[in-house]
């Protein structure tokens, strides 16, 4: 349920998709510091002046690819979303796996540059999740609360937002640091906190006794 470089840019033209495709391992391996215009050409056997025919520099490169990363997450999500054959847990599970697997190709490294030096494209990626994420879980909380999956009296807009604030969070650079854990990893602790929650079947007995007394 991932996209390789070669699927995501397929519908270019055949040098620029190269172009994308060389870059975007770069980027997401290496980070943004590490990608030069300089090591690019040279790698695709090209000329400077050649490349910035294409692209007229580094960002103008890197914006195109978050955005095609990002076009492709919403689309495959879309589709799991919409597929009535497909039951809620179904649709979580694959939520998660496309999810986890973009997360999983963007390392703390890669974000830490990106906000320390290019704070215009971590603002994109920032504008992206504040986007998505309230549509896409939105729209799952909703879903589970129809299934009998997701408790009714949750109100589906306070816990989309609630996710919305703790991702935000937990996937700065800095936290990411603190927490010694990747972006996919987070995300999936995150998800499991919050549809499992913290307490045992017997914890939250003696919670729901303690608010009733």
């Amino acid at each position: 349920m991932t996209d390789s470089p070669a699927a995501l840019f397929s519908g270019e033209k055949p040098v620029t998709a190269r172009i994308l495709q060389t870059a975007h391992h770069h980027l997401f391996s290496h980070g943004y510091n590490a990608l030069t215009m300089d090591d690019l050409a040279h790698e695709l056997g090209m000329s400077k002046k050649t490349l910035y025919v294409h692209f007229p520099g580094k960002d103008a490169l890197i914006e195109r690819i978050i955005d095609q990363v990002a076009a492709s997450l919403h689309d495959r999500v879309e589709v799991v979303l919409s597929d009535p054959k497909l039951t809620f847990p179904e649709r979580l599970s694959g939520v998660v796996e496309i999810v986890g697997a973009t997360l999983a190709k963007a390392s703390p490294t890669m974000l830490r540059d990106l906000q320390r030096f290019a704070p215009h494209l971590y603002r994109k990626l920032e504008q992206f999740r504040q986007k998505n994420i309230p549509l896409i879980f939105g729209r799952l909380i909703r879903d589970g609360i129809a299934a009998g999956r997701v408790r009714r009296d949750v109100d589906p807009a306070f816990a989309t937002e609630f996710w919305l604030q703790a991702m935000l969070g937990l996937v700065q650079p800095a936290t990411l640091d603190r927490t010694q854990l990747t972006p996919r990893q987070t995300f999936e602790r995150a998800l499991n906190l919050f549809f499992s929650g913290l307490l045992t079947p017997a914890g939250r007995k003696d919670y729901e006794k303690s608010l009733a007394s």
